[in-house]
């Protein structure tokens, strides 16, 4: 029998949790609850088994950001994080704590739970092991890791998907828009600057292979390995 998947949520309003809770249990999930941030640190450190979290911005103690930047020290786990702000400064700012995927209140809890699944589907793809090669670089997408002159290297999730991106489609020039409609794959309403940053820090990674990711301007990028 197949383990259970389980996540942990986590909102200071015990209304929002029970309806994430439901329709999460509907689907098979095993979930977990805290009630503010210090919370959720101590039920993360405690449960090795947790495999999502989904994490609201705004809470009593320590907020989502302050959750996200603790637990981003130890682990990769995926971050979904609730937000009430429209702010896009508040959604650059998790994305640079290697926040996954940002949601605003009120959402539509269906929409909730088709983003869970598609994220827990990617980063527990060990059915089609897969490898792709560019240049220096190799990525094994069933482990979920990248290698650079043989040397492994740590990348966020969207980093990750980012990176497998632009080689699955190198030589072609990609608008953000297109970069934003596949790799983030749901409407997103943020701005170019959410790519630009991911692409900065997926350069400074790459170290002397960053020039593989060509910027065209007033258009987007483009992968091309120039060795």
């Amino acid at each position: 029998m197949e383990k259970t998947i389980k996540i942990l949520v986590v909102d200071d309003e015990s209304r929002m949790r029970k309806l994430v809770r439901d329709f999460l249990v509907k689907k098979g999930y095993d979930v977990v609850e805290a009630g503010d941030g210090e919370e959720a640190l101590d039920k993360f450190y405690a449960d090795k088994d947790i495999s999502l979290i989904i994490l609201d911005v705004m809470m009593p103690k320590m907020n989502g950001f302050e959750v996200c930047k603790e637990i981003r020290e130890h682990s990769k786990v995926p971050i979904i994080m609730l937000t009430a702000k429209g702010g896009e400064n508040d959604e650059l700012n998790g994305f640079e704590l290697g926040v996954d995927e940002y949601i605003a209140k009120p959402f539509s809890p269906k929409i909730l739970v088709a983003r869970v699944e598609a994220i827990l589907r990617r980063t527990n793809q060990t059915e089609e092991a897969q490898t792709l090669t560019a240049g220096a670089i190799t990525v094994d997408q069933a482990a979920h890791m990248v290698t650079i002159d043989g040397k492994p290297v740590e990348l966020s999730y969207k980093e990750f998907e980012l990176l497998t991106y632009f080689i699955e489609n190198a030589g072609i020039a990609l608008s953000r828009e297109k970069i934003l409609n596949s790799v983030w794959n749901y409407d997103y309403f943020g701005d170019a600057r959410t790519i630009d940053t991911h692409v900065k820090k997926l350069r400074s990674k790459m170290g002397s292979h960053g020039d593989y990711i060509k910027t065209i301007w007033g258009m987007g990028y483009k992968f091309e390995v120039s060795e």
